[in-house]
């Protein structure tokens, strides 16, 4: 399975605007021998592997969401009851349609992106589930997904009886990873936690507060050129290759005192 690679920014400049369960699984790991992702042994393919699933689609591609639909009318269980091509219009369609899970691309162009929309469905009087749907498997995206509430992250590389799985799981309230983030999540579990100098300590406290880097540097009294360099290797210490994402990951192992 092939997913596709993010590729870094330059660690010492401002990066552009844009916990799991405790046994995170990937899509297939449940099912029987032989069986299709969600199915029970012997059921045919797309039998439905629990109740109706009303479903939103989010994605800020007109052609994606088409072909998303079409997919999913082909699953049994599945129901497409709304799509969405931003972050505000998934909130507001939830809040009036009430679907039980939310299919969420993480970059959504202008306006909001798609972790920040999962904040915000999170916080309705009747919050769906949501599921994430992405080409990004990056330690930052993976994390602050996480963070923001998201019950499942699934790649778009991933086959369609694997889709339909995940949907039935994350709907259920069962954590849906696809194979690759699922290792990366163990494997970040599993990792000793970064040592970090006090000055690089110092300059990650800043960047939680929102400052760039010419104001950290006057904070710290030090140039911005010492402050690019730090960051730099903030970065490459928390295996991160943005702003958001290593305050994401600094709070997550509680290295901000």
């Amino acid at each position: 399975m092939s997913t596709a690679a993010a590729v870094p920014p330059d660690p010492t400049g401002d990066d552009p605007t844009d916990a799991p369960s405790d046994a995170p699984t990937g899509a297939l790991a449940d099912s029987p021998a032989g069986a299709p992702a969600g199915s029970p042994a012997g059921s045919p393919a797309g039998a439905p592997a629990g109740p109706l699933v009303r479903l939103l689609l989010c994605d800020d591609h007109a052609v994606v969401r088409a072909g998303l639909r079409a997919l999913l009318a082909s699953a049994a269980g599945i129901e497409v009851s709304g799509e969405a091509g931003s972050g505000e219009e998934a909130v507001a369609l939830a809040a009036k349609l009430r679907p039980d899970l939310v299919l969420m691309d993480l970059q959504l162009g202008p306006g909001i992106d798609g972790v920040e929309a999962t904040r915000r469905l999170l916080a309705l009087p009747a919050p769906p589930r949501v599921l994430v749907l992405t080409t990004y498997d990056t330690d930052a995206d993976v994390t602050r997904a996480v963070n923001a509430g998201a019950t499942g992250y699934l790649l778009k590389a991933e086959r369609p009886e694997e889709l339909f799985a995940a949907i039935h799981a994350a709907a259920q309230g069962r954590t849906a990873l696809s194979p690759p983030v699922a290792h990366r999540v163990l494997a970040h579990l599993r990792a000793p936690r970064p040592e970090l100098t006090p000055r690089e300590r110092d300059i990650l406290a800043q960047l939680s507060q929102g400052l760039g880097n010419r104001d950290i540097a006057r904070a710290l009294h030090i140039s911005e050129a010492t402050v690019k360099t730090h960051l730099g290797r903030v970065y490459q210490k928390l295996g991160v290759d943005t702003r958001a994402g290593a305050v994401a990951v600094a709070k997550e192992q509680r290295l901000l005192g």
